[in-house]
């Protein structure tokens, strides 16, 4: 009850001050990060080139790196885009789309995380597991793998996270069917979503510029990762609810962005299913 209290709280501070946030995404899903962070609250800029970059994002309040559609140009605007966001003390989120697909993505992934400090990392399963160092298999930019409430394979994404956490002092978020997220020491899980929602492209890539939205309004980056996680998962699940017998995926897209534009407290405290350990 306390953390969605504490969602809600962040929820109406995010939509008062509606933070910029800058984005060095990727163009399958660029229009989409664009309008969910909209429709949470915040000011999207869809900046790569190396010539503005360091610019912009001196006047943005958070930095999203993600690397779903990787190429040199854009990979050099990452790293100096996320070196002068540190320099002025602004938080920097990694989606690592597709690690472990090929070694470039792979070790661009990594260069990333060696050379920026994150303040989260968000993945699936098999991304985090590559990252992490451990051995797993790819489908695409798709996890392999994935894990329910009840098994030893949650258990052990737990630990996981907690031991990455812990090993890059940053808030390492894990999204599936179970949502992990965690600093290293507070453990936050969330259930919420619909197995649909895999039949999007994108909507991993909007779940990360929720929680960059949500990091430009906190200083706590595992209760701004939480709270993105959650908004994506409630709205994912009241999106199919609303559909008709002849609606599908392309309906459940915009009925996800119409739901985050439409979140609040009374929905955050009915429909959040958030454990903390």
């Amino acid at each position: 009850m306390e953390a969605k209290n504490k969602i809600a709280r962040l929820l109406n501070n995010l939509r008062e001050k509606n933070p910029l946030v800058h984005h060095i995404t990727n163009y399958v899903t660029v229009n989409d990060c664009a309008n969910i962070t909209l429709a949470i609250g915040g000011a999207p800029v869809m900046a790569d080139d190396i010539n503005e970059v360091r610019d912009m994002v001196t006047l943005a309040s958070a930095l999203v790196i993600n690397i779903g559609t990787l190429n040199s140009r854009t990979v050099e605007s990452m790293l100096v885009a996320g070196q002068r966001a540190n320099e002025l003390g602004i938080p920097v989120i990694l989606d690592p789309v597709g690690a472990g697909a090929t070694p470039y993505r792979t070790d661009i992934a990594r260069i990333v995380m060696e050379n920026v400090k994150l303040a989260v990392i968000r993945g699936n399963l098999s991304e985090i597991k590559t990252l992490y160092g451990v051995n797993t298999l790819t489908k695409g930019v798709d996890s392999s793998e994935d894990i329910s409430a009840k098994s030893d394979a949650l258990i052990e994404a737990k630990n996981l996270a907690k031991s990455f956490a812990r090993k890059l002092n940053t808030v390492i978020a894990i999204t599936g069917a179970v949502d992990i997220i965690t600093d290293g020491e507070r453990m936050f899980t969330v259930e919420n979503g619909h197995k649909i929602m895999s039949k999007i492209t994108g909507t991993g890539c909007m779940c990360t510029s929720l929680i960059g939205s949500f990091l430009g309004v906190s200083e706590d980056y595992a209760l701004a990762a939480l709270a993105g996680i959650a908004a994506m998962g409630i709205s994912g699940e009241i999106a199919y609810e609303s559909l008709s017998s002849l609606e599908g995926t392309g309906t459940l897209k915009c009925r996800i962005i119409d739901t985050i534009y439409n979140l609040n407290e009374d929905t955050i405290m009915k429909r959040g299913r958030i454990n903390e350990e």
